[in-house]
């Protein structure tokens, strides 16, 4: 028996370079961090971080039925998507359990891009082959596409050096963009995973290096890995696919019902979605505040008054808050703002409280770009 072979970005030969500590994140070898997650967590919401991303799915929908194609899969609503605009979504299965969660791109009228997961690309791209309709065309672009994130107060700054025809400042928040990054054609999108202002760049792969290099030889850019994009999208109240939300939990559990258009047309899963809204689902993702020092971890159980109600889906120290922060499942009606419950944390039962989300929210951008999820990292 062999070790698996992990996959590599274009960006590999960078990132050793840089000295990154390297992981196996879904069959990839990426940098967890390069001088330390809380370093590379504090850049990003003082100044701008860039990350690799490339693991994540770019595929092309193209031809005359693209947008009802996309409609026949994703649960948000493909007919408010304007051209140069990108909405956040779901792919269900017919049980309306959460295949994946992405962001759609509408390029041009006839021209839509989905970017998925990377622990589900490959399933992803299948699952759109089986539903293919004529009149659409799926283009998979993964091996060709390299996607850099820029993220922070000051990411429209970054991206200046990069000489893109259309000014990054000018795109709107979800916005997207055909451009040229350092004279070749790219999609650039104002759009991300960590609660601050920032951007996402669709390069051609062989094309990469190039725009990392200028990003941080300019000084322009914090490089940083996976450790600090998970501390930054989980004090932004963002869900990972895979470890908040899987193919048995529905978007109404994992507190992604405005991302639900029941009433915008037939779609995967879309009957089991509209019972499941008559009734309402038996338990909902929440947001919790540790009262009590203490790191809440993935698995923890959730309590109330000494019965168990729910289990931690995500947790850790907020290095902006410095307070223990989880995301987790619980009974309902213990759902509401201002239950307390307690987190088991190593055989202690920890305080804390049920409240919005986000954690934490960047002062002048409001919560910042929604992000996938596109595994999200």
């Amino acid at each position: 028996m062999t070790d698996q072979i992990l996959k590599r970005t274009a960006l590999y030969p960078c990132h050793r370079a840089a000295g990154a500590r390297m992981v196996d994140f879904a069959g990839w070898e990426m940098p967890i961090s390069y001088r330390g997650i809380l370093e590379e967590h504090r850049a990003v919401r003082t100044g701008a971080g860039t990350f690799d991303v490339s693991h994540m799915g770019f595929v092309e929908i193209r031809g005359p039925q693209a947008a009802a194609f996309c409609q026949k899969l994703t649960t948000n609503d493909i007919g408010r998507l304007r051209d140069g605009r990108a909405q956040y979504s779901l792919l269900c299965n017919e049980k309306g359990g959460i295949l994946d969660d992405v962001v759609v791109y509408r390029l041009e009228q006839r021209r839509l891009a989905v970017c998925v997961n990377a622990a589900n690309a490959e399933a992803g791209v299948a699952w759109m082959r089986e539903h293919a309709t004529d009149g659409a065309e799926i283009d998979d672009r993964r091996r060709q596409t390299a996607l850099i994130a820029v993220q922070g107060p000051r990411a429209a700054a970054a991206l200046e050096p990069l000489g893109m025809e259309s000014p990054a400042g000018r795109l709107a928040r979800f916005g997207c963009v055909e451009t040229r990054v350092l004279g070749v054609l790219a999609v650039v999108a104002r759009t991300g995973y960590t609660g601050e202002d920032g951007f996402e760049i669709f390069v051609p792969a062989d094309h990469a290096v190039r725009v990392w290099d200028v990003l941080v030889g300019e000084g322009a850019a914090t490089p940083a890995g996976l450790g600090a994009r998970d501390t930054l999208r989980l004090e932004a109240g963002l869900l990972l696919h895979g470890t908040d939300m899987d193919a048995t939990t529905s978007p109404f559990a994992a507190d992604l019902g405005a991302f639900v258009k029941l009433d915008c047309g037939p779609f995967v899963g879309r009957e089991a979605l509209v019972a499941e809204a008559q009734t309402g689902p038996v338990r909902r993702l929440v947001g919790i505040v540790l009262r009590d020092p203490g790191v809440p971890r993935h698995g923890y159980p959730i309590e109330r008054e000494g019965r168990r109600i729910g289990v931690v889906t995500s947790g850790g120290m907020s290095p902006t808050l410095g307070r223990g922060i989880a995301l987790g499942y619980v009974e309902r009606p213990h759902d509401a703002v201002g239950t307390a419950v307690e987190i088991e944390v190593r055989g202690r039962r920890l305080e804390g409280e049920v409240v919005r989300r986000p954690f934490y929210r960047a002062p002048a951008t409001g919560s910042g770009p929604a992000g996938h999820a596109q595994g999200r990292p």
